[in-house]
């Protein structure tokens, strides 16, 4: 298996947390860090922008990405939200375990 990173920003906490949610219910990610008041300088449309963000870090694995970046797409307020993923290079066998078992569990939440 290949697990993955995947960083999110989004304009506020409510977003964040619903995001969060359905990726998780959705069996798309195991685990989303919300980590609060990011400052984000960035280029669009011409200008350069100045935002307070909040970032998400979305724990899953590279079999459940391209499900993921569309679901994210369709809830998201941004036209173009950041979705970009980083490989976990090395982690806790366990921890490694855990997501499989919770991207696998059953529709009852049970793991397998």
């Amino acid at each position: 298996m290949s697990y993955i990173v995947v960083y999110v920003t989004t304009p506020d906490l409510e977003v964040s947390k619903n995001i969060a949610n359905i990726l998780v219910n959705e069996k798309l990610a195991a685990c989303v860090n919300i980590t609060p008041k990011i400052y984000s300088t960035y280029y669009w449309q011409g200008n350069i922008e100045h935002d307070d963000e909040y970032l998400l870090i979305i724990k899953t694995r590279e079999d459940r990405f391209n499900k993921l970046e569309e679901r994210i797409k369709t809830i998201h307020p941004y036209s173009v939200p950041e979705i970009i993923a980083l490989p976990i290079v090395r982690g806790s066998h366990d921890y490694l375990k855990w997501i499989d078992e919770t991207l696998e569990r059953d529709e009852k939440g049970k793991l397998l």
